[in-house]
């Protein structure tokens, strides 16, 4: 595979006052009008540093939920430029749109070394369709493109693809490097053995990274929701628990197949479950393959939670993605925050990808004892997948 052109290949000591676009992952959660988490902001500051001191004058873009191709206040990114403000220590330059004339006002009070947040891409339609003019709106004011944005690194969108076409001096910034990397050594030569801990809601959001690794990992760790899909094809009696039925038979071939590879699979052994999520009446600990048919799994168990940690501790490599049951509400992050200990006291070498996955171990206080937290989930299990990423591949060096 190429390499991918990193900043190093632009020659950063000709940037000086150059405009440069720089595509950042600010998807962070706004709470009454202030960020709630500033982790993405945070990993983007080493690309910003560097290229802030090579005298760039920095445009960032960004987009933040799902506004649909229409403004909503709720999702401007202004209080993400105030927070980024006050994490840079220099000020920050606001523009009210992403393209035309708010641009061009920003760009024309950007000294050297400073920067402008542009405002919410995704209020464009344009952005996720990769309309060919609205990609040539986004580029028109800058000389130099540089790609940080691992978490939509996935999509071909007008920020990630259409700009990077249009601008031939390209590259990806420090943190996309890094996490390409981490990740890619994973599929490559991991210090075994090697244990994937996959939790999460659904089993269709990972089947093809999961039947991916299956030739490349040593043990396989089932939590959250999507283990009572697994549980229910070995006969579980799972009550009122989230249950795919139609991934049933793909859980079951799941299985075969590590079988056949002898790769273990770890499935709960014992679960906590209610009656109610949001007023529990009973919470209980019941056998996995026994859930009362009047309630519902939540969590996993103190005896799974045991077994986990056994079987990491003993781990050479680790990636965990998705959390093992409703973490946000406790009592049941019980079981979520347990394994993000595990998998921080583990002496292997750790892996963690996803928004939830990063929430949860920043929750348990575990987060800088992780080897590599990746910042972006989707991106993340597209890339273990085996798929190529547009937002990468347009990045890679010709020869």
């Amino acid at each position: 595979m190429k390499p991918m052109r990193t900043l190093d290949d632009l020659d950063l000591g000709t940037l000086h006052s150059v405009v440069t676009l720089v595509r950042v992952d600010f998807n962070v959660p706004l709470t009454d009008g202030r960020v709630a988490d500033s982790a993405r902001l945070e990993a983007a500051l080493p690309t910003l540093a560097e290229l802030r001191r090579a005298g760039a004058r920095l445009l960032l873009v960004s987009h933040c939920g799902r506004p649909d191709g229409r403004p909503v206040p709720e999702m401007s990114l202004r209080p993400v430029a105030e927070e980024l403000q006050r994490l840079l220590g220099a000020p920050v330059v606001f523009a009210d749109d992403c393209v035309g004339k708010a641009v061009e006002k920003a760009v024309a009070v950007l000294a050297p070394g400073s920067v402008a947040l542009l405002e919410n891409l995704r209020f464009h339609a344009g952005e996720e369709a990769n309309d060919p003019d609205f990609a040539t709106q986004l580029a028109a004011p800058a000389e130099v493109f540089v790609n940080d944005a691992f978490g939509t690194a996935h999509r071909a969108h007008a920020s990630t693809v259409g700009v990077a076409e249009r601008l031939e001096r390209r590259a990806a910034g420090r943190l996309l490097v890094r996490e390409v990397e981490a990740l890619e050594a994973l599929l490559a030569d991991p210090e075994r053995p090697f244990a994937a801990v996959l939790g999460g809601a659904k089993i269709s959001g990972k089947a093809d990274t999961l039947e991916n690794l299956l030739p490349r990992v040593d043990l396989v760790i089932l939590g959250g929701a999507m283990a009572n899909t697994f549980l229910a094809a070995q006969g579980g009696q799972l009550g009122r628990s989230l249950v795919e039925p139609e991934r049933i038979d793909l859980a079951r071939q799941i299985l075969v197949a590590a079988a056949e590879r002898g790769v273990r699979v770890v499935l709960p052994t014992d679960l906590v479950v209610t009656d109610d999520l949001k007023r529990p009446g009973r919470v209980e600990t019941v056998a996995a393959m026994d859930v009362p048919e009047d309630l519902m799994a939540v969590d996993i168990g103190p005896e799974t939670c045991a077994t986990i940690a056994a079987e990491l501790a003993a781990a050479g490599t680790i990636f965990w993605n998705g959390p093992m049951g409703v973490f946000e509400q406790p009592p049941f992050d019980s079981g979520t925050r347990a394994v993000a200990g595990s998998v921080a006291a583990s002496a292997g070498r750790s892996v963690i990808g996803g928004g939830e996955t990063l929430a949860a171990a920043r929750r348990a206080g575990v987060a800088d004892q992780i080897d590599h937290v990746s910042t972006g989930g989707g991106a993340a299990l597209e890339l273990l997948a085996g798929r190529s990423l547009p937002g990468v591949e347009i990045l890679r060096r010709s020869s």
